[in-house]
C-alpha cells in the first residue's frame, strides 16, 4: 500500500499535466479499455507464462504460489521485482492517456480500481460471479474470469495465466480443461441452514464501508464518521442507488455458539429510509419476506435489530405474527434482553433516576421494574407522567419534577438532546434505544446502547456491530440466540415482554456478560 502511494506521488510531481485532468473524458475511458484488453494482458499473459518457468519461478513467483488457497491479501503477495513489473504494465494505460491529453480522473481513478477490484475477487476463493449474467452476455467469458478460474491456476499452475481477461489462454490453449465444470460445482455449493438469524439493516450512508463486505480496518472498529469517506461520495450513491433496486436481504455473517448455527442478514436500507413516507407497507413486505425465507432455510428464531422492529412500522413484529399465525420460527424483538440490560447497567444504590425520550415497551418495562424496586422514577413533563400512569404497576414511585434533576438519565429516541445541558455534573447517561444519544457533555459520562459482551466461544466474530466495541453484541440480537438456547416455544413481540429477570439469568449463565464503563458512580 505505501508503494503503491509512493510511486503515484511521485508520478503526480513528474507528469505536471496530471495536475490538471478533467473528470470525464469519454475517448479517454474507452482508451484506456482497450489498451488493458490489448497490450496490458496480452504482455502480463506471456509474463505469467514466464515466471512460471523453473528459473523464475523458483526464484520469484513460488511465493505468489505459497497460497494454494487463496485469500484476497493473496492478491498482493509478490516479490518487489514483480510488482515493478506489474507497475510497468498498469502504467501502459494510465501514461499513454496522459502524454496524449486523453486522460481523466475518471479513467484515472476507474483504472485504478477496477485493477484492485478484480484482482482480490480474483483471489477470494469464493464463487459468487453471476450465471445469469453469463448466459445473457457470453461474450464476459472471454473478458472477465471468475475466482474459480484463477483458483485452478493456483492448484494446478500450469493453466488458466491469464491477468483478467481469459480471452489469452483461450487463444493460446491455455485454459484448464475443468474450469468450466468447476465454475458449475461452486455455484453448487449447499445452502447453509441456521438456527438463528438476526435482521438488521444500514445505518447511516458510509456504514456499508464499515461492514465486513466494506472495509476491514472500520469493519474491526467501532463506528465513527471518517473524512475521507466523504470522499466516496460516487460510489456511496451507486450503492443507494442498489439498495433501492435489491429486494432481498443477505447474508452479513456467520457465527457458531453452542452447537448452534447462527446468522445475521442485512436488509440493504438505510436509517433514514425508514422514515420516508409512504413506504411503511415497502419494509413489511421485504421484514415478511424475510421472516418466511427464514423459516424456509431451517431457522428457529428470528430476532429483529434497529429499526425492523420500529413501533411505528409493525408494532414491535406482531403484525407479522397476526399475518402469518401459522408460523413456526419464533419472532423475537428482544425488548426483554433490552431492558434487563438498562437495569443491570443502572450503578447499586441508586435511588431515583429521570426517564426520557419517546417511551416504548423496553422503558416501560425498565419503568415497572425499577418502581417495584423502590427507585423513583422521575419524568420532566405531564404528558409523560400520565402515559407511564397507565403503564405502570407501582404508581407512587412515579414523580414530575424539574429541579433536583437525578445524575442517572436513561433515555431514549425523539427528545431534545440539548435537554443534556441540564444534568448535573457526572451525570450518567443510559440509553434504551437503538441508537446512541449525541455526546454533548464532556463533564458527563455515556453508556453503550444496551450490550453484553459474547462469550470466548462465540466463534467469528472479528467485526464491530455498528458502534459497539468488538466482540460486544447488542441486546436485541443476544435475545434470538437465548431464545434458541433455551428452547422458549413463544413469541417475543408486539406488547410481550418476557420476564426480565429471567432473560437476564439464561444470558449470563451461557457466558453472556455485562458491558461496563468507568464512571465516578463506579
Amino acid at each position: 500500500m505505501l508503494f503503491t502511494v509512493l510511486v503515484y506521488c511521485i508520478a503526480y510531481f513528474i507528469f505536471p499535466m496530471a495536475s490538471n485532468l478533467p473528470w470525464w473524458r469519454i475517448d479517454g475511458v474507452i482508451l484506456t479499455a482497450i489498451l488493458h484488453a490489448g497490450p496490458v494482458e496480452f504482455l502480463y499473459y506471456w509474463l505469467h507464462r514466464a515466471l512460471h518457468h523453473h528459473y523464475l519461478y523458483s526464484r520469484y513467483h513460488s511465493h505468489h504460489h505459497s497460497s494454494i488457497v487463496t485469500e484476497p491479501i493473496t492478491s498482493v503477495a509478490h516479490p518487489f521485482a514483480e510488482h515493478l513489473s506489474y507497475f510497468t504494465l498498469f502504467a501502459i494505460p494510465m501514461l499513454t492517456t496522459l502524454f496524449i491529453n486523453k486522460s481523466s480522473v475518471a479513467a484515472l481513478y476507474g483504472y485504478i480500481f477496477y485493477i484492485d477490484f478484480m484482482n482480490n475477487m480474483g483471489h477470494c476463493n469464493f464463487e459468487f460471479f453471476p450465471k445469469k449474467l453469463l448466459s445473457y452476455f457470453p461474450i464476459l467469458k472471454y473478458l472477465s474470469y471468475t475466482p474459480s478460474f484463477h483458483s485452478l491456476h493456483h492448484t494446478k499452475f500450469r493453466s488458466n495465466y491469464s491477468l483478467f481477461m481469459p480471452i489469452y489462454d483461450y487463444i493460446y490453449g491455455t485454459v484448464d480443461k475443468s474450469t468450466d465444470a468447476t465454475y458449475e460445482a461452486s455455484l453448487m455449493r449447499p445452502k447453509e441452514s441456521p438456527d438463528v438469524v438476526h435482521l438488521t439493516h444500514l445505518t447511516t450512508l458510509s456504514s456499508i464501508y464499515q461492514l465486513r463486505l466494506g472495509f476491514t480496518s472500520l469493519a474491526s472498529n467501532p463506528q465513527t464518521s471518517k473524512w475521507y469517506l466523504y470522499l466516496m461520495w460516487p460510489f456511496t450513491m451507486c450503492y443507494m442507488l442498489m439498495t433501492w433496486i435489491s429486494r432481498r436481504a443477505f447474508v452479513l455473517e456467520s457465527n457458531t455458539f453452542n452447537d448452534l448455527k447462527l446468522q445475521c442478514w442485512l436488509l440493504p436500507r438505510f436509517k433514514t429510509q425508514y422514515f420516508s413516507k409512504g413506504q411503511k407497507l415497502t419494509w413489511n413486505n421485504l421484514i415478511e419476506e424475510t421472516i418466511i425465507e427464514a423459516e424456509l432455510n431451517g431457522a428457529k428464531v428470528i430476532s429483529l435489530g434497529l429499526l425492523n422492529q420500529k413501533h411505528q412500522l409493525n408494532a414491535h413484529c406482531e403484525l407479522y405474527i397476526r399475518r402469518f399465525p401459522q408460523l413456526k420460527i419464533k419472532v423475537v424483538d428482544g425488548s426483554s434482553l433490552a431492558a434487563a440490560t438498562v437495569l443491570n447497567n443502572i450503578p447499586k444504590g441508586t435511588n431515583q433516576v429521570l426517564l426520557r425520550g419517546k417511551f416504548n415497551k423496553v422503558a416501560f418495562a425498565i419503568a415497572n421494574a425499577l418502581c417495584k424496586k423502590n427507585v423513583q422514577v422521575v419524568v420532566l413533563y405531564k404528558d409523560e407522567l400520565k402515559e407511564l400512569e397507565q403503564r405502570v404497576v407501582t404508581k407512587g414511585n412515579l414523580a414530575l419534577s424539574q429541579v433536583n434533576i437525578p445524575k442517572i438519565w436513561l433515555v431514549g429516541d425523539e427528545w431534545d438532546e440539548d435537554e443534556q445541558l441540564k444534568a448535573p455534573e457526572g451525570s450518567l447517561f443510559i440509553p434504551f434505544s437503538h441508537f446512541p444519544p449525541k455526546k454533548m457533555r464532556k463533564c458527563c459520562f455515556y453508556h453503550f446502547t444496551p450490550a453484553m459482551i459474547t462469550p470466548a466461544t462465540f466463534m467469528n466474530s472479528h467485526s464491530c456491530e455498528n458502534w459497539l466495541p468488538r466482540r460486544v453484541m447488542s441486546a436485541w440480537r443476544i435475545a434470538g440466540i437465548i431464545h434458541a438456547l433455551e428452547g422458549w416455544n413463544v413469541h417475543e413481540c408486539g406488547d410481550t415482554i418476557l420476564s426480565t429477570e429471567k432473560v437476564w439469568e439464561a444470558s449470563i449463565r451461557h457466558g453472556f456478560q455485562p458491558l461496563k464503563i468507568l464512571t465516578s458512580q463506579g
